[in-house]
């Protein structure tokens, strides 16, 4: 897909020439701009509010009894283990009983609720390797719940709280089938409008903005490996 976003030929059948037409058709299009904005918006949102509920879910989870622990962690699971197309489809007919409308709103409530097992898989093995000593030693000192939550267990917790909001991220701003189901007539995301789009016909405008998407990822996880580095030489 990339390598055809440079073809002057206007199809992907052949090579003919390279061009950056459907580069400056792709940021001459403010419709698709403003979706890519939304898209990455409510990515960073969506893992951003996953994070903060799912790091603080886990710490709940991990100081409950084994059994109630256990009933919480299947709970937890059963968005990573069910199909796509069945989330979606019980989110939209759960928002349109209590008649919640369909747009920005729901899609964000959507993403959140299938990143928060996301985030607690990421961050549930790091507070399981937590040595508790560290805490008692904390409160030993004086320290309040308050001290000891911001001064030992998050900073402890802090390479899995970042890769689950980057895994977190990285699903919202791929997912579809979700998407799909609870968007509305005035908000749509990438995946959504790429698929819309490609239903009448593969335009190189897509593939110019899929090489920018790719592009973007590669630095984006560039900057989560130079992120974790930097936490693992401190």
């Amino acid at each position: 897909m990339i390598f055809y976003a440079f073809n002057k030929n206007g199809n992907m059948n052949a090579f003919t020439g390279f061009t950056l037409t459907y580069f400056k058709t792709l940021f001459a299009d403010s419709r698709l701009i403003l979706i890519v904005v939304q898209t990455f918006f409510l990515a960073f949102l969506s893992a951003l509010l996953a994070t903060i509920i799912g790091t603080f879910g886990t710490i709940y989870i991990h100081q409950t009894k084994s059994r109630r622990q256990n009933t919480l962690l299947a709970l937890n699971s059963v968005l990573l283990v069910s199909p796509d197309v069945m989330i979606g489809a019980s989110f939209l007919i759960l928002m349109t009983s209590i008649g919640f409308k369909l747009g920005f709103a729901s899609v964000l409530l959507a993403h959140i609720a299938f990143s928060i097992p996301i985030v607690v898989l990421m961050v549930l093995p790091r507070l399981q390797e937590m040595d508790q000593d560290m805490v008692n030693a904390a409160y030993d000192l004086g320290a309040s719940q308050r001290q000891t939550m911001l001064e030992v267990i998050l900073p402890f917790l802090t390479p899995g709280i970042i890769a689950g909001f980057f895994m977190a991220f990285t699903y919202s701003l791929d997912d579809f089938a979700v998407t799909f189901f609870v968007t509305g007539n005035g908000f749509s995301t990438l995946s959504v409008e790429i698929y819309s789009r490609a239903r009448h016909g593969i335009s190189l405008e897509i593939n110019a903005l899929s090489a920018l998407v790719f592009l973007l990822s590669i630095l984006l996880v560039i900057g989560y490996y130079m992120i974790m580095r930097d936490k693992d030489e401190k």
